[in-house]
């Protein structure tokens, strides 16, 4: 009775770690989908069965990109393509890539003004970063007028007491622009616990460095087709004036492997030398990373005990099997056998006799 007791003991704590896995598993699901913002490769290959893969450069405060970098990287990237036999009819979709920094201004308008973050972008920014829209629409890289805006719902109500914007005109450090829309800030916990720079808007870097001529790109992103794995990573390594910064890829940070290697980074990962200022998305998706790592670590400690006592119990069985085959089924078997053969024996001996004729 007492053994029958531990047994069902053991097996609703089996149960119940098994239970709280899988909520681990499905936890880590759930992170991984969390942050669009590391999904730019999947919504570009869209239903290309070519893989594709997104890479993010971070530079130190003290080192910035310029446009001519880019479009020298660009180039690079067009005939890194072509070496690959990758180039054809599509060939700008192989590729997309996006930039920005990130800087401070005093905004205006008839009926309110205050200081505000500014986030000057270009490329395909919106793609990377499809922050939902409450009014307007995006500005991108083709557009001919770089004097439009997104502003984000807290600097909207601040500057006109509305969301309702799109062709409302304001002023940057005095100089006039146009409201292209509105936009609302992630929601998620991991960015909105990221994001600390306040009210603020989105511009075109062009114009950005109009208004600062010290401007320079701190943040570059850009999806590339991926023929073998690593291709998109080892050429940005090769290829990218990272300088001091930093290169890393997006896609894929989430896969359960990366995540526990995260924990083996325990205790060092926050350890910043590089004098790089992380974008919010960045620092949302380290604190994702964080999270993952935490559930991955528990998935596998609650697996343990059920795991272990599968095996043992398995062990047992086959034990046991073993044991009941070594003293009952192959002695029978033996014996039955040996009857056989002896009964087969002495029909062959009637049969040389004639005594199975009688």
């Amino acid at each position: 009775m007492q053994n029958r007791k531990k047994r069902i003991a053991l097996a609703i704590l089996c149960g119940a770690l098994t239970l709280a896995a899988i909520v681990c598993f499905a936890l880590l699901a759930w992170l991984a989908r969390l942050l669009p913002a590391q999904d730019e490769a999947a919504r570009w290959r869209g239903e290309s069965e070519l893989a594709f893969s997104q890479i993010s450069a971070y530079l130190p405060t003290d080192e910035k990109l310029s446009l001519s970098d880019v479009y020298d990287f660009r180039t690079g990237m067009v005939k890194k393509l072509r070496e690959a036999a990758l180039d054809g009819a599509e060939e700008e979709r192989l590729w997309v890539d996006a930039w920005s920094t990130t800087g401070k201004a005093v905004v205006s308008t008839d009926l309110g003004r205050g200081d505000a973050s500014v986030m000057a972008v270009g490329g395909e920014f919106f793609s990377f970063h499809p922050l939902q829209l409450l009014n307007g629409n995006y500005i991108a890289e083709g557009d001919f007028m770089k004097d439009r805006v997104l502003l984000d719902e807290e600097l909207a109500w601040l500057l006109f007491g509305g969301t309702q914007l799109q062709g409302m005109e304001m002023k940057i450090d005095g100089v006039p622009f146009v409201v292209a829309g509105v936009i609302q800030r992630e929601q998620d916990f991991a960015s909105r616990k990221a994001y600390t720079a306040g009210m603020g808007l989105y511009m075109s870097y062009d114009a950005y460095a109009m208004l600062h001529e010290d401007a320079g790109i701190s943040c570059y992103e850009f999806v590339m087709a991926e023929p073998v794995d690593g291709f998109a990573l080892n050429f940005a390594r090769e290829k990218f004036p990272i300088g001091d910064g930093e290169l890393l890829q997006n896609t894929g940070r989430f896969a359960f492997g990366k995540l526990l290697a995260q924990v083996r980074q325990f205790g060092s990962r926050s350890m910043q030398t590089l004098g790089i200022l992380y974008p919010y998305w960045e620092n949302a998706a380290r604190c994702v990373e964080d999270w993952g790592a935490l559930l991955a670590l528990l998935s596998i400690v609650f697996l343990a005990v059920p795991v272990v006592t599968v095996i043992v119990v398995a062990i047992r069985w086959i034990r046991r099997g073993k044991e009941k085959l070594d003293d009952d089924v192959l002695p029978e078997l033996k014996d039955k056998t040996e009857e056989a053969i002896r009964v087969r024996q002495r029909r062959r001996w009637e049969k040389r006799h004639g005594l199975h004729e009688r």
